[in-house]
């Protein structure tokens, strides 16, 4: 007996911004699990701006994506067919093979999660890496003290949602967020409990810096890059530090894009600049859960998602991350 399933393949490398046409629906034969593997049927996907880098082919933390292949990305289901007598059929599993509605994996890529304690989704944004990532970056990255104060760029996303609210959370001073639009603007104010919000579509974004932070930022959580760094730098006091987490502003440029050019303001300042990848705070995920689930039981997180229905719609909100039509974790729900 075999499952037919649906998967995206990536058809070609985008040179800039991908379209459609680098996205292929086709159709797979699985058989059933033998030992040690794990029939799946995906409930949620998660479509994250970090794929975009392995739409490439060159060299980076994690392989490319192969070419007339599967995509990867995370996903929650649920057990139909087990090889493993430690994964019961039924069993709800957090793995890495989306982009598909069925996928055949091996045990021991799959983490047995209960969606009676927390819904699918929250495994794939606050309890899972996008979570980690905020609380890794900020805290560790950044190392965070009580009395800073925090600027957060992609303040409105999936991880920059978290990040401010994790900061005031900790006793951050006083914590500013940007983000594109008047409404999420106001999200970020409204809903996540920032001091005060930037539109960065409405230009300006120095001055609208300098007038919400006017004593300067002792930390910047960098989910963009670009003009956003160059602005942090500028308003950063002696002895700052940036955690940079991402450089969404740049993913699609075709030529690679130019430096801060007040870099060495770094200097005379004192600045610590520190990138890092979600997996190097993997071995304090139980610390981070921990801690996220106590705030998300208690109401403290507000854990934001945005959900798009069936697997045919996957690459659309993939490249909608790109126009920013997301507020928090953008998920498929199939």
């Amino acid at each position: 007996m075999t499952t037919t399933a649906r998967e995206f393949h990536l058809a070609a490398r985008p040179q800039g911004a991908p379209g459609p046409e680098h996205f292929r629906l086709v159709e797979a034969e699985l058989a059933q699990p033998g030992p040690g593997q794990l029939l799946v049927r995906n409930d949620v996907l998660s479509v994250d701006p970090y794929m975009r880098g392995r739409m490439n082919d060159v060299k980076s933390y994690v392989p490319p994506f192969a070419l007339d292949a599967p995509l990867e990305g995370g996903a929650v289901g649920t057990v139909l067919a087990s090889g493993d007598a430690a994964v019961p059929v039924g069993a709800s599993v957090l793995h890495m093979a989306g982009w598909r509605d069925y996928a055949l994996i091996p045990a021991k890529h799959a983490t047995v999660v209960d969606t009676a304690l927390a819904p699918a989704g929250r495994y794939l944004g606050a309890l899972g890496v996008t979570g980690l990532t905020a609380w890794g970056g900020l805290l560790i990255a950044a190392e965070f003290k009580a009395g800073d104060i925090v600027f957060v760029s992609g303040a409105a996303g999936a991880v920059g949602s978290l990040v401010g609210q994790i900061a005031k959370l900790k006793g951050a001073a006083r914590v500013i967020g940007s983000a594109g639009g008047a409404q999420k603007a106001r999200a970020l104010t409204e809903r996540f409990g920032y001091d005060a919000a930037i539109d960065y579509r409405a230009g300006d974004l120095r001055g609208q810096l300098a007038q919400a932070a006017p004593e300067g930022i002792d930390v910047y959580f960098d989910n963009v890059g670009g003009e956003h760094l160059e602005a942090a730098l500028g308003a950063a006091r002696r002895g700052g530090r940036v955690a940079l987490c991402g450089a969404i502003a740049q993913y699609n440029d075709a030529e690679p894009a130019p430096g801060p050019r007040n870099l060495a303001l770094a200097i005379g300042k004192r600045l610590t600049l520190r990138g890092f990848i979600v997996f190097d705070y993997q071995p304090r995920f139980g610390e981070f859960a921990a801690e996220m689930a106590g705030w998300l039981a208690e109401g403290s997180i507000e854990a934001a998602e945005t959900v798009v229905h069936g697997l045919e719609n996957t690459p659309e909100a993939f490249l909608s991350l790109f126009r920013g039509a997301n507020t928090g974790k953008m998920l498929i729900e199939l």
